[in-house]
């Protein structure tokens, strides 16, 4: 039998992955004691904190079993399929992976007593937004079958019974924290900070052939109606992430009700100011970026609102893209993170 800690055991699923386990290592030295599930299809053993089950969420009776074992007190529910273009070109597994067995998680959870549930979801359920930035109250038109499904498991689970949620929708999160061993090992690598910052730090040739990294960074688009021509988006330090999933869990343990809360960094960057805090950081003047057309379907602004989850939870973002920058280098540079992005190349 486990001893319950002051706080409680948290089942975390996703929490071997880039986002869970950075919310797991938070946790754990808020005084919870984190539990991790996760089939490691993705996910990676080295990042997990707390105690361990390998498994699918998407077996009952595995869940089942981890919730008899550690009666956690809460979830926090991570574990997705996230790339937009492969989830375009694999549909079926998205909505298996992200809305099926999301199901199946919240069901088993609300049959063992688990009340209080935080999802992680994405700002991709707003598609292409009217408005900038985006509040929770627009309409939800997912343009592609990631943000589809996570809305479809969104709105399943604020229809459980007995269960009070929140969902967490954002767009770019970013950043690592070397020092404790974590960061994003995503393979393949399609987020924007890993792949400017890889090609200018050293980083082995091998492995910057391995993520099609090896002709460096490009642009694309210079023409948008934003103040430098290039595309705006939202980006968030991971630990600034962490900290809103600790908040929200909070909220909800203290009696808070279902919700929703964007989180965002209130103005966005523009992909000329990552670059140049990229030079700063990296001390890297040289650096100049080859660019091309603009991409079909970019919009020009993606800004999440977040004043509700400053109002209600108290959250805002403490780092900036800098730190976002400068931390994800550290981490790039780590053996840790080459050894991962080889062994997963060796894979495929």
């Amino acid at each position: 039998m486990n001893t319950q800690p002051e706080l409680g055991n948290v089942l975390v699923s996703g929490g071997a992955g880039y986002i869970g386990s950075h919310v797991a290592h938070a946790l754990k030295g808020a005084g919870y004691a984190p539990v991790v599930i996760d089939s490691l299809v993705r996910g990676n053993l080295w990042a997990v904190a707390g105690s361990f089950r390998k498994g699918d969420v998407g077996d009952a009776d595995f869940v089942r079993a981890v919730c008899n074992e550690f009666r956690p007190v809460a979830a926090l529910h991570f574990a997705a399929f996230i790339e937009v273009g492969e989830s375009v070109q694999k549909p079926e597994a998205y909505f298996t992976n992200n809305r099926d067995k999301a199901k199946i998680f919240f069901d088993v959870l609300a049959e063992k007593g688990v009340r209080h549930v935080v999802f992680s979801s994405t700002a991709a359920v707003y598609g292409e937004a009217a408005e900038t930035p985006i509040l929770e109250t627009q309409p939800t038109r997912p343009i592609n079958p990631y943000g589809q499904s996570k809305l479809k498991a969104e709105t399943y689970l604020r229809t459980v019974a007995d269960v009070n949620s929140v969902a967490l929708r954002y767009f770019n999160v970013a950043g690592a924290q070397p020092k404790a061993g974590l960061g994003e090992a995503h393979f393949p690598e399609t987020h924007l900070i890993p792949r400017l910052v890889l090609p200018l730090i050293g980083t082995r040739a091998e492995v910057l052939e391995a993520l099609g990294l090896k002709k460096g960074f490009t642009v694309f688009g210079t023409d948008y109606p934003t103040c430098d021509g290039t595309a705006v988006r939202d980006y968030i330090h991971v630990a600034d992430l962490a900290d809103a999933h600790l908040r929200a869990l909070r909220y909800l343990r203290e009696g808070g009700g279902t919700n929703i809360f964007n989180l965002g960094s209130g103005s966005g960057f523009s992909v000329s100011e990552i670059v140049a805090a990229a030079r700063r950081v990296l001390d890297r003047s040289d650096f100049a970026p080859g660019t091309e057309p603009r991409r079909a379907g970019d919009p020009a602004v993606l800004i999440a609102d977040s004043r509700k989850a400053q109002q209600v939870l108290g959250w805002r973002p403490q780092r900036g893209i800098e730190q976002m920058i400068g931390s994800a280098a550290a981490w790039h540079r780590s053996r840790t993170y080459t050894e991962t992005i080889l062994a997963k190349s060796a894979r495929t």
